[in-house]
């Protein structure tokens, strides 16, 4: 039986039976109890006489369902799918049904927030969750307009794709009836209700219309609210997306509802954006925190054209959304706004699509999507991040002007429908002049990543004699790629560095000469890709390792740094550099790093290789220099700075000793200052967690701040600390939570797991009795748990925290072993768990290399 999941095959078979949805017309009554909630669907469509599909709905409970007129028994719905036989050529579907309330983020989540007792209600469809609101035809092809109509508890506010329209109050409901909506696939459809509060605003589109804003959260986040700078991100993203497309906003108007307890960071629902609250703060935000936002924003603003407007026909094409929002995000974040350095910023997401790239479970920017399942493991680093810089790479190859007048015919030609990569291939081609037949088969069909390096010879005066990249194909089975990039040399002039030598060209097969090199004194640093613009694996020689190690500080330019810093990590990673002097590099460049989110990428970095890669035989004496350096660090950043903030953090987060433990006591109780540092909540919280792991604070400790911030965040924080006790007792407790109670929200769910891992870098022995219930509950864990949450338990939880660090458990045999033993489990289980185990590879090689 399918169950939750759709085939390609099934989909293409109910579109060939189906030739046109029209509308949908759906009633929702969410008046009654905070389980159940009342929906009816008229659906009307064409289809070839006499022929047989379905339609898609969870519920536990149907009413009554009724194709043409005639009464269509209840056991027709079955498996998560209403049968529907003998179609006409034109056809009326109506399903009355109940529908559950989700707590996981998916569907229709409901929600009580702690702080005043107040309900809410969101929607979140993608990849296929809008069945579990309203009957429906789940497929991105079979697009239609919609009309919602939705009666709330009084005082409630709806939010739709469709603007919202004055209610028809009645005593203990109110009930809002939306206009029509444009066509649009049932995926990004959105219904928001509850007693949201937030502020307006508008603007004028390119065509001349008034164009709606609003941004709302729930009332106990009002006052942290910045609309003004949302909305000032908003109208600058507006404005550069119109004039690069050369389209006018393709909707109505445009909300942004920020909302608790949210799986992703946001949702592209056409006209009616949602985003996870964590986005407003409740605290002063760091440059970083506030450029991610803008980025999201901005991304989901670009996706109103590029996923909304035109939309892929199957999910195989996920990546032309998801790739194409990363890159104009990033694109609109430098030109359109105030965070001009954003292609800076681009390296901490091209980090996560190179590590997903490296994996064994790699896979095409054009992904081979067989099923749903398939479609929710892609939402991954290659298929955003990845995608993104090689779209980078794409508008240096046909150039700017051309990239986007073809995006501009491919949106023009395939508004409110849908289309393929190779349509939009062909508006690029005619808008260059290029064949890009071989470029879309290495880039977009080829999974993997190139290597390239620097071949240097030099003469007796020290003149470089020779100079070029060769090219490496680093994963097996993928082909050389060309590239677009910068080769540069640096020296140490009169006390600074310099850049003494520069080429921007072209990269193409297993050797590249830089002819222009030939002749100049030997730089003493040379750096393959000069100002980031590969995509690919790069190495240092041994030179000019040893003079970035010795010099990292003095480069000024953070770019620079960034692109020396990232080539030293993949070097870390494969082992090709010992994990301490890694640290030493890092730690010496914290100092200098004034770009918070190459900070921000510095310090993941630096955690995961104390974490993960440095020798067992160092490790516990490594952890504690990195937390003693990095609270000097702290004490000597500038005050009231990001540095300063992040670096305490960041010192709470590492520390080891007592004495550590102790002068975290003194900052979290006051006794202790840094000038600046405001002592907010937030802080608070990650000092507290500290101290717990440590400890030296209690549950009274929790309990009183928890007492002092009893909000959502607050309960949220509370229990991450209370999991990150060092008692067997606690960690088999919160094993268990985790693992097996339903009622657990997600993000509380995901906050006792990282205090259940807080002891793994020093007491590796405490985790030893779950490594077994884990293997041995995996079936249960997938077969009992929504998708996300699933996939998120299965990552979260497997015990690669102690790889190396504990010689009673082989977690690869064990790994492997399960794989073997589970044949016919979940192609996306086995994915998961062969990625865990790649983790686990890589850790032990870079513990074995760390002397």
């Amino acid at each position: 039986m399918p169950g939750l999941n759709l085939t390609r095959d099934e989909a293409a078979q109910r579109a060939q039976a189906i030739t046109a949805v029209h509308h949908y017309n759906i009633e929702l009554d969410l008046s009654g109890d905070d389980k159940d909630f009342r929906s009816r669907t008229t659906i009307t469509f064409d289809a070839v006489p006499g022929s047989s599909t379905f339609a898609d709905l969870v519920s536990d409970f149907i009413h009554s369902i009724e194709l043409n007129g005639e009464a269509v028994p209840a056991s027709a719905h079955a498996d998560h799918r209403i049968s529907l036989e003998n179609l006409a050529e034109n056809n009326t579907l109506v399903v009355d049904a109940n529908c559950q309330y989700m707590h996981t983020g998916e569907g229709l989540h409901r929600f009580v927030d702690p702080a005043d007792g107040k309900s809410y209600c969101y929607s979140q469809f993608e990849v296929p969750d809008a069945r579990r609101v309203y009957a429906s035809f789940e497929q991105p092809d079979l697009k239609a307009t919609f009309t919602f109509t939705v009666t709330v508890p009084a005082g409630w506010m709806v939010f739709s794709n469709a603007p919202t329209p004055e209610p028809e109050k009645n005593e203990a409901t109110w009930t809002y009836r939306f206009a029509e909506t444009e066509r649009m696939s049932t995926y990004i459809t959105a219904v928001v209700a509850g007693p949201y509060e937030g502020v307006t605003d508008s603007l004028v589109s390119s065509d001349g219309r008034t164009i709606d804003l609003g941004v709302y959260c729930r009332a106990s986040l009002l006052e942290h609210l910045d609309h003004e700078r949302i909305i000032d991100t908003t109208k600058k993203g507006f404005a550069f997306f119109e004039k690069q497309y050369g389209i006018a906003y393709p909707f109505t108007k445009y909300d942004q509802i920020f909302v608790p307890e949210y799986n992703a960071g946001a949702m592209e629902n056409a006209g009616c954006v949602t985003f996870r609250d964590q986005y407003i703060f409740r605290t002063r935000p760091t440059h970083a925190q506030l450029e991610t936002r803008a980025n999201t924003i901005l991304h989901e603003l670009a996706h109103m054209w590029f996923g909304d407007l035109v939309t892929m026909k199957w999910w195989n094409d996920l990546w032309l959304n998801e790739s194409f929002a990363e890159f104009m995000s990033h694109f609109a974040l430098a030109e359109g706004t105030e965070f001009v350095d954003a292609w800076i910023g681009f390296g901490l997401r091209k980090d996560w699509g190179m590590r997903q790239d490296q994996l064994p479970t790699t896979h095409p920017i054009k992904a081979e999507i067989r099923d749903l399942a398939d479609v929710e493991v892609n939402f991954d680093g290659i298929t955003y991040a990845k995608g993104a810089a090689v779209l980078r790479q794409l508008v240096a190859y046909v150039g700017r002007e051309a990239f986007l007048e073809g995006i501009h015919e491919y949106l023009t030609k395939h508004s409110y429908s849908n289309a393929t990569l190779a349509d939009l291939l062909a508006e690029l081609e005619k808008a260059s002049g290029r064949d890009l037949t071989a470029w879309s088969k290495v880039w977009l069909e080829e999974a993997g990543i190139t290597l390239l390096r620097p071949v240097i010879e030099t003469g007796e005066d020290g003149a470089l004699t020779r100079l070029a990249i060769a090219q490496e194909s680093f994963s097996e089975g993928s082909s050389l790629r060309p590239h677009r990039l910068a080769v540069a040399g640096y020296s140490l002039v009169d006390g600074a560095i310099e850049r003494v030598f520069h080429e921007e060209l072209d990269v193409d097969g297993e050797v590249t000469e830089v002819e222009s090199a030939a002749g100049i004194a030997r730089p003493d640093l040379i750096l393959v890709n000069d100002g980031d613009l590969a995509y690919a694996k790069v190495r240092l020689d041994e030179e000019s390792l040893a003079f970035a190690t010795a010099n990292i500080a003095s480069f000024t330019d953070p770019l620079t740094r960034s692109v020396l810093m990232s080539t030293a990590w993949d070097m870390c990673r494969d082992g090709e550099m010992p994990a301490r002097a890694y640290l030493n590099l890092a730690l010496a460049a914290l100092p200098v790093e004034d770009n918070a989110m190459m900070l921000q990428l510095a310090l993941r970095r630096l955690d995961e290789a104390l974490r993960t890669f440095v020798s067992p035989e160092y490790r516990t004496e490594t952890i504690a220099e990195v937390a003693e350096r990095l609270l000097l660090l702290a004490r000597t950043a500038a005050s009231g700075s990001d540095q300063q903030q992040m670096l305490v953090r960041a010192a709470a987060h590492n520390a080891a000793t007592p004495a550590q433990f102790d002068a975290l006591k003194l900052l979290y109780s006051g006794e202790e200052t840094l000038s600046g540092l405001d002592l907010d909540v937030d802080l608070k919280w990650e000092l507290l967690i500290a101290l717990v792991r440590g400890g030296v604070a209690d549950e009274a400790d929790i309990a009183a701040l928890e007492a002092e911030d009893d909000t959502m965040t607050g309960r949220q924080n509370a229990a991450c600390a209370r999991a990150a006790r060092s008692d067997a007792y606690v960690k088999a407790e919160a094993w268990e939570s985790i693992l097996r109670d339903p009622s657990l929200p997600n993000d509380t769910r995901w906050s006792m797991v990282a205090g259940f891992w807080a002891q793994a870098r020093v007491t590796p022995e405490l985790y030893i009795p779950f490594v077994e219930d884990y293997f041995s509950s995996l079936e249960s864990v997938w077969a009992e748990n929504t998708f996300h949450t699933a996939e998120d338990m299965v990552t979260l939880m497997f015990p690669s925290a102690i790889a190396g660090y504990s010689t009673e458990v082989d977690l690869v045999a064990l790994g492997n072993a399960w794989i073997a033993e589970h044949p016919d489990v979940s192609q996306a289980l086995i994915r998961i768990l062969r990625e865990r185990i790649s983790v686990v590879e890589r850790m032990l090689a870079a513990q074995a290399a760390d002397v």
